[in-house]
């Protein structure tokens, strides 16, 4: 192309462009005044102005996504069609809303991610703005489809991979490669497992599926939302800004540690409590804890009772345990079974007692009222709950954690292995959090909720009673019998219904807050750490059993992950997962992926490490420091690099000031990173390799070494720099 023509082609698309932008903002302010209408209460029914302030406010979000970097690129047809691709969809109204903007997620948009050269999908060119704020600056174009035309260029690709890093996780919308569009739009109603090595998107992939799910099956699922699970909050506040800058914003983004309402926890056992308590085996030791706070007395409990003393012995709470268990409820719902049976036995024998000489059960009216009013009296009589807590006492799941872990003869009674024991039991960590979620399940929720709640519905319904009775106080004194009052037309329950506060919070606020919603989609990253445990947890969170599971099984550090997909999803979703893998690397330069291979190799000597796309030119460098020196040569990176665009991060043992652990920098990437002793990071075994591995590839443009010791013979390639002085 000429370069008049070129001039004239970059006028035309900034004016087209720039149409689009007026659209978009003619289109904004129409829904924000329909917004604001019904808001304030004017036009239509109010369930009609209820539903046009959630529909305008879901289309002004939409809106809102567009309103920077809308148009990013174009697609010519054989045909001679031509369609512009950007994030959101535009259409004109007055041409029978033909577009006149795809949206990167409509299936006409597919061709601009995965056409090439060799199989054009139907196109003759594509074409990719780069632009600045609202307006196109440059172009690049593709000829697809013939022999003298050139694969996908990848200007736009390598700008985004040598961008320097900000402080989150951008979208790829504009630069999404073939294999991960198919992976994003993969029509499978289960689980899919998306496998890759460090820097190959999987997260960025998980995301923009989870953006084009909700793009095509809406409907489903945004009244549940969708769950995104990270290995920690920094990565979560890595990633929170991708779906949001998507368009979509009912996601819950959390830790495993967070997946109990209430909790926060993100202190870590040592790894053998972490594997045994992240074992399916578990399950037992819980069910045994529970079945252990189910007790007999030692000695009778005395209980008093119309004037006599009845106890409750072994063989009457052995009954009433027999007969809760059998009921099959969970716990602290079955304590009204074991209640049932013990107040029988005690109040025939107090009848058998109070009555000896007069009342028999010949009398059976006489011998009923009397037991009527017996449990009556038992209900308030306080040696009567008393025993029923000591015997079958109402647990929630810390009561009954915290002193088994606490206690090594409770732990060696139920069989537990006593490495679970620990001086504070109430110290909850991750691998606490699972179990406390099955425990919500084997102990269930005491019936005096439900009369709590009923208490207070009535009390609801008397207030409203009142409001009826100052409303038609005046009734008395009308003789108008066609006169129309409020009693009328309300029940006081219907009234007390409307004193109920309606909830106002969003989706993702009542999500968060309630244990048992359940989710359309759930999206779990670093999957390879999570246990058996987790996964139960996960799998009753979604019972569609609809997830994107993304991991790398080379980078699992905790003894309680995943060994293979196969053993912790099959038992869950037999048949019905799939996986896929991605294999080329957009973060880390082929120099540092040298360094990491050689670890590779020696961590998963089956392993292939991930294609690089590019070459930084920048050799990784080590260098050998003194005990004394280690902290002024952190300070040195630090100073450099602050002087330099883009972030970076120290990376080493979590006892060395100043640096950050390698397990909180996962799934994250720096433009520079610096690793301290890293052979005290081997010195882990296995789980260390992983660090050190996991450590190594968060560059993506420098990366250098301190090492207080000789440099472990895994790190070769790496460019010695001038040792210290000693």
């Amino acid at each position: 192309m000429s370069t008049q023509g070129y001039e004239e082609e970059l006028r035309s698309e900034r004016a087209y462009v720039a149409g689009l932008y007026a659209r978009l903002d003619a289109e904004r302010a129409r829904v924000k005044d329909e917004y604001t209408s019904a808001l304030g209460g004017t036009g239509g029914t109010p369930m009609e102005r209820d539903v046009q302030v959630r529909t305008s406010a879901r289309e002004l979000k939409r809106l809102d996504f567009g309103s920077s970097g809308l148009c990013f690129g174009r697609l010519d047809a054989i045909t001679g069609e031509r369609s512009y691709i950007g994030r959101i969809g535009l259409f004109d109204e007055e041409h029978d809303y033909e577009p006149v903007l795809l949206d990167w997620r409509a299936p006409a948009s597919r061709p601009f991610y995965i056409a090439t050269g060799a199989s054009p999908e139907g196109m003759r060119r594509r074409r990719q703005f780069q632009t600045r704020g609202r307006q196109v600056v440059d172009f690049t174009d593709e000829v697809l489809g013939r022999p003298d035309g050139v694969e996908r260029g990848d200007a736009a690709l390598l700008a985004a991979v040598n961008a320097p890093r900000g402080e989150g996780m951008r979208d790829i919308v504009a630069t999404i490669q073939a294999e991960q569009d198919e992976i994003i739009r993969l029509d499978h109603p289960g689980v899919l497992v998306i496998e890759g090595g460090p820097g190959t998107g999987k997260t960025v992939v998980a995301l923009h599926r989870v953006a084009y799910l909700l793009y095509t099956q809406r409907e489903r699922m945004e009244r549940h939302g969708v769950l995104v699970v990270g290995p920690n909050p920094a990565f979560l506040d890595h990633i929170g800004r991708v779906l949001p800058s998507l368009g979509e914003s009912d996601v819950v983004f959390t830790t495993t540690g967070d997946l109990v309402p209430g909790l926060r926890v993100t202190a870590e056992d040592p790894p053998e409590a972490a594997r045994l308590k992240g074992s399916l085996k578990i399950l037992d030791v819980l069910a045994a804890a529970v079945a252990d706070r189910q007790r007999l007395p030692d000695e009778p409990l005395p209980v008093g009772l119309g004037g006599v003393t009845a106890r409750i012995d072994a063989a009457t709470a052995e009954w009433a345990r027999d007969e809760a268990r059998a009921s099959g409820l969970p716990h602290n719902e079955a304590r009204a079974v074991f209640a049932e049976i013990v107040t029988y036995v005690l109040t025939e024998r107090a009848i058998g007692r109070i009555g000896k000489g007069w009342l028999n059960r010949s009398d059976k009216a006489a011998w009923e009222r009397m037991r009527a009013d017996l449990v009556k009296e038992l209900a308030e009589e306080g040696a009567f709950t008393a025993a029923l807590d000591e015997l079958w006492p109402v647990l929630t799941p810390q009561d009954l954690l915290a002193p088994l872990y606490s206690s090594p003869e409770r732990l060696r009674a139920i069989g537990a292995d006593p490495v679970l024991a620990r001086a504070d039991g109430a110290a909850w960590t991750v691998s606490d959090v699972p179990l406390l979620d099955e425990l919500v399940d084997l102990l269930g929720r005491p019936r005096t909720d439900d009369r709590a709640a009923e208490r207070e519905r009535r009390a609801a319904a008397a207030h409203a009673a009142e409001v009826l009775d100052s409303l038609v106080g005046r009734q008395d004194s009308m003789d108008d019998e066609d006169h129309l009052f409020a009693t009328d037309l309300l029940y006081a329950e219907d009234l007390a219904d409307r004193f109920v506060e309606h909830d106002t919070r969003t989706l993702v606020e009542r999500a968060s807050a309630d244990r048992d919603w359940t989710y359309r989609h759930v999206v779990v990253d670093e999957a390879q750490e999570l246990s058996e445990m987790d996964w139960r947890v996960l799998m009753r969170r979604c019972p569609g059993r609809s997830f994107t599971v993304v991991g790398d099984l080379v980078q699992r550090r905790s003894e309680a992950g995943a060994r293979s997909w196969g053993s912790m999803l099959e038992r869950y979703v037999p048949g019905r997962w799939v996986y896929r893998s991605l294999t080329v690397n957009y973060r880390t330069p082929a120099e540092i992926m040298a360094v990491a291979a050689a670890l590779l190799a020696e961590l998963a000597p089956d392993v292939r490490p991930p294609e690089s796309v590019r070459a930084c030119g920048v050799r990784p460098w080590s260098r050998r420091v003194t005990d004394d020196g280690l902290a002024g040569a952190i300070e040195e990176f630090v100073r450099d690099e602050a002087g330099r665009e883009g972030t970076s991060v120290v990376i080493g043992p979590p006892d060395v000031p100043g640096v950050t652990a390698a397990s909180d920098t996962k799934g994250l990437e720096f433009d520079a990173v610096l690793v301290v002793d890293p052979d005290r990071i081997l010195a882990d075994g296995p789980r260390g390799q992983a660090e050190l591995y996991v450590a190594l590839t968060r560059a993506t443009q420098r990366l250098g070494v301190l090492h207080r010791h000789p440099l472990p013979g895994v790190l070769t390639g790496l460019a010695d720099r001038a040792a210290e002085p000693s």
